[in-house]
């Protein structure tokens, strides 16, 4: 039985300096024709915008929402879909989508699904993608929070998943610990994290390790349960249960 295991608290590093120098006429895709994730992940404006949400986030007392979490969110996405057999362009979508998926907190976390499908919609025109896949993108990007994200698509399921995976202490922005909060204490508890997949016996399992002396297991679902319903649902979407594991112990 193939089983792919992927590490969603590996740490993704990219530079978040400001380029001087934003493009400002239609930049043609790929020679593919295709656009791809590396393409999507050099455009200046992505580099800056993601930046800035992240520093805003960091403003409000947010856990981390930049470059990182873009990264093993568009990363896990990409896996998730490959190894459930989904076709390889389906998969590069839910990439770019992952990558793209918090871009709007640099307008405000309130909204930011939507700002974050309109920036998104207009950067990946400028690039030349096509409308559909525009259409796939953008729809996944609105679609991802709780409580009123809809697994719509594949896509969209994909992203859902690995976005609310990503809980981990080194997304904990806060140097001081005494200014905690229960999303902090919950992401600061968690050691480490895996999300498996198991094809054959179609699951997908969130498997966490807890230091029950920083935050408890009950703090967790006190602000993941609704978190964890729209995993289930996206799970189903894709054909397959989701499981949650801490400790070794499924819930």
């Amino acid at each position: 039985m193939f089983t792919e295991k992927v590490p969603v608290g590996l740490t993704i590093r990219g530079t978040d300096a400001e380029p001087t120098v934003l493009p400002s006429a239609p930049i043609p895709a790929s020679e593919a024709g295709l656009l791809s994730l590396r393409d999507v992940r050099k455009d200046p404006r992505v580099r800056v915008y993601i930046a800035k949400a992240n520093q805003q986030m960091a403003a409000i007392g947010y856990t981390e929402h930049g470059h990182r979490h873009a990264g093993i969110v568009s990363t896990i996405a990409r896996s998730i879909l490959n190894s459930l057999g989904f076709e390889t362009r389906t998969a590069e979508l839910a990439a770019i989508a992952g990558y793209l998926h918090d871009i709007g907190c640099m307008i405000n976390r309130q909204g930011h699904v939507e700002a974050g499908g309109i920036i998104s919609f207009q950067i990946l025109t400028d690039r030349g993608m096509e409308p559909t896949e525009i259409a796939d993108v953008v729809a996944a990007i609105g679609n991802h929070e709780e409580p009123y994200g809809v697994p719509i698509t594949p896509i969209a399921a994909a992203v859902i998943i690995a976005d609310k995976s990503d809980v981990h202490y080194t997304r904990v922005q806060a140097e001081d610990s005494a200014e905690y909060d229960i999303h902090d204490r919950v992401n600061a508890a968690v050691r480490r994290s895996f999300l498996r997949v198991e094809p054959d016996a179609k699951t997908i399992r969130l498997e966490l390790e807890i230091d029950s002396e920083v935050a408890s297991i009950m703090e967790y679902f006190e602000i993941f349960a609704s978190r964890m319903s729209l995993c289930r649902r996206s799970a189903e979407k894709l054909g397959c249960r989701f499981r949650l594991s801490i400790n070794g112990r499924d819930l």
